[in-house]
Parts: structure tokens; C-alpha cells; sequence
């Protein structure tokens, strides 16, 4: 780890924003160039092609950097984004790029984390979403091939999205 924290980061896209997102793609690409020795994952969400968030999980310093991150990223100050989740992330599991449909599984909640699937099938990520102290559970994030990864029975709600790996090609 370059910064000792790593944080989950996921922006979610204001509906109507699609012009906006897509006129604005180099400065996102560029403000995130500064980052990539940091990025652990990332990529945008979609539903079936237009584009609906972009996640991101990074190792930043502190907290205070990751707000800085995901506010000071072009798309969120021109209005791209109606909402941004950050939260510490404990990986559990992780390292792989998976093939075929890739999906970002959220599962929020609270009290204490579920256990993680031993040797999961289509796992690519796998952690826990803590507080920004890392004491409290708030939740899990996955990113793998199989949508139906965390129980529901952990989880106050459960949010299953399109997922494809990002970064410059």
C-alpha cells in the first residue's frame, strides 16, 4: 500500500448527465491519471450501455484525501454525479479481472460483517465498507461475475450494478 488506507469511491451518476459525463471524459481522465499508482480497482457502472457511476477503490492517505478524491474530481464539480459513497474498504478477497458480465455488489448494513465466501467462484474483489475510522461496519463491496454473491439476509439493502474494469487503455 502506497498511502496505508484504501477507500472505496463510488459516484453515481445524475440522471440526464449523459451529454455532460461524456464532454468532460479526458478532464476525468486526467485528474485520475494522478491517481493510478494508488487505484486498486475501478470502472465505470452501467445499465445495459449508457453509463451510470463510476467506482473506484484507492489508497489514499487519510480520509480527508478520499473526500478530496471524489470531490475534486472534474465530473462531480461540473454536476455529473448526484451522490458519492466513500468508505474505508478492508479487502478480503481480491486480485483478479474475472471474464465475461462483471458486476459491482453493494451491500449495505450495519453491526457486524458477515462472513466472506470461502473460494467463491467469480470473485475479482472482495471487502469490507467501514467507517472513517475503520471500527465500524458499514456494509460490503464485491466486484465479481456471479450478481448473486452476498446473502441477503446480512444486509439492509443489497444494490447489484454493471461493472466493467476501467483505467486508459
Amino acid at each position: 500500500m502506497i498511502g496505508g488506507m484504501e477507500f472505496f469511491v463510488y459516484h453515481r451518476d445524475r440522471p440526464g448527465s449523459l451529454a455532460l459525463r461524456a464532454e468532460l471524459v479526458e478532464a476525468h481522465w486526467a485528474y485520475m491519471d494522478r491517481f493510478a499508482d494508488r487505484m486498486i480497482a475501478r470502472g465505470p457502472t452501467f445499465t445495459g450501455d449508457i453509463p451510470t457511476g463510476s467506482m473506484h477503490i484507492v489508497d489514499l492517505p487519510d480520509p480527508a484525501a478520499a473526500r478530496a478524491f471524489a470531490f475534486d474530481e472534474p465530473s462531480y464539480q461540473a454536476g455529473v454525479y448526484r451522490d458519492v459513497l466513500i468508505r474505508r474498504w478492508h479487502r478480503v478477497h481480491g486480485g483478479g479481472t474475472g471474464e465475461g458480465d462483471r458486476y459491482l455488489v453493494l451491500g449495505l448494513g450495519q453491526g457486524e460483517a458477515p462472513p466472506a465466501p470461502q473460494n467463491p467462484k467469480g470473485l475479482i474483489a472482495y471487502g469490507s465498507l467501514l467507517s472513517d475510522d475503520g471500527a465500524a461496519w458499514l456494509g460490503t463491496a464485491a466486484l465479481t461475475t456471479a450478481p448473486a454473491v452476498l446473502k441477503p439476509e446480512h444486509y439492509a439493502a443489497i444494490e447489484v450494478h454493471n461493472w466493467t474494469v476501467g483505467g486508459r487503455r
